[in-house]
Order: C-alpha cells, then sequence, then structure tokens
C-alpha cells in the first residue's frame, strides 16, 4: 500500500481528532511521544493542542501520510520553528508517529524521506530531532541518514527510578542528495 503525503492540510476538527487518536495509539502501543502507557485521547488532548497551536502561528507546520485507497491516516510529523532568528536555517521534527497498524511496513522510512524532501525544498540546511535512548531508535534513524550529536544521561524519567537517555539526531542536508 502506497502513501499519499500532505504538507499543511487544513487543521479540521476532524483532523485533529483523527491526530490524537494516533497519538494516543502510538503512546499505547510504547512509542515514544512524550508520554508513557497507558494513556487516553483525554490525557493527550492538552499536549496535542499545544502542538497544534504551533501551526495556528504560521511558525510550524504538520505532514501527514494517509494509505492510499482507504484515505486512513497512517503516519505524522510537525516540523517545528524554533522562532529564533540564529535558526531559521533548520528545523526539528516532532512526534514522529507511525500507526502500530502499519509498523514494519517502511512507512516510518518513506515519512522521513518524505520529510528531507520537503525540507529540502525549504533549502534547509538541516534537520533535528530528540528521541528517547535505549529504545533501538537511534539505528532507525540512522538507516534515514540521521547520525548522533549529542546524548544526555538520565534526563527522561519514564517512571520512578527508570531514566532514559535524551538523544539529540541531526540530519545534514548542505551539499547532499
Amino acid at each position: 500500500m502506497a502513501l499519499l503525503f500532505t504538507l499543511d492540510p487544513e487543521l479540521t476538527p476532524g483532523l485533529r481528532a483523527e491526530l490524537i487518536t494516533l497519538w494516543t495509539d502510538v503512546s499505547n502501543a510504547g512509542g515514544a511521544v512524550g508520554f508513557v502507557p497507558p494513556v487516553t485521547e483525554e490525557l493527550v488532548r492538552p499536549t496535542a493542542e499545544k502542538q497544534f497551536d504551533g501551526l495556528a502561528d504560521g511558525g510550524d507546520r504538520l505532514l501527514v501520510a494517509r494509505v492510499e485507497g482507504s484515505g486512513e491516516l497512517a503516519a505524522c510529523l510537525f516540523f517545528e520553528d524554533q522562532r529564533h532568528d540564529l535558526m531559521t536555517h533548520w528545523r526539528l521534527l516532532k512526534r514522529v508517529m507511525v500507526h502500530p497498524r502499519y509498523q514494519g511496513a517502511g512507512y516510518g522510512g518513506q515519512l522521513l524521506a518524505e520529510a528531507e524532501r520537503v525540507a529540502r525544498g525549504w533549502e534547509l540546511a538541516g534537520l533535528r530531532l530528540t528521541l528517547r535512548g535505549g529504545r533501538g531508535l537511534e539505528s532507525f534513524y540512522g538507516r534515514s541518514g540521521y547520525k548522533e550529536v549529542g546524548r544526555i544521561p538520565g534526563a527522561i524519567r519514564v517512571a520512578p527510578g527508570e531514566e532514559c537517555d535524551d538523544v539529540i539526531m541531526w540530519l545534514e542536508l548542505r551539499g547532499e542528495g
């Protein structure tokens, strides 16, 4: 099944609801997108609304991927603008999510490739992301060209006495591709 990508779709109430459901499903499947399972849509909604606010002011951008044919929301990510004059040449990828039913189908790699294509079109110097260490995500993003450029040991507390590293990854876009 192919994915159809849309950059900056209209953030309708229906799309908001789909994104919150996706975020909840990803979180409950163990995805490291800001929560520790179990979560409900009611718990996710306030964080999602803050992320949506960044789209409303025009600084951030949303990329969604739907399954061709069914139109089902399969994946998404946010390009977050740092809102600082010295950092306009790159974006932070946030909430990189693929629905659990599509894990292993290659959709994550396709989503990252589309994000890279978009960023190159904007003539950005690079894309940055952070991740929860120790979950194999470093190698996942590494396959798409991201390099680890920083690590803060134990910075993410997922439970009392259970800390994960906060890992910073960077995809250099200048002079490549």
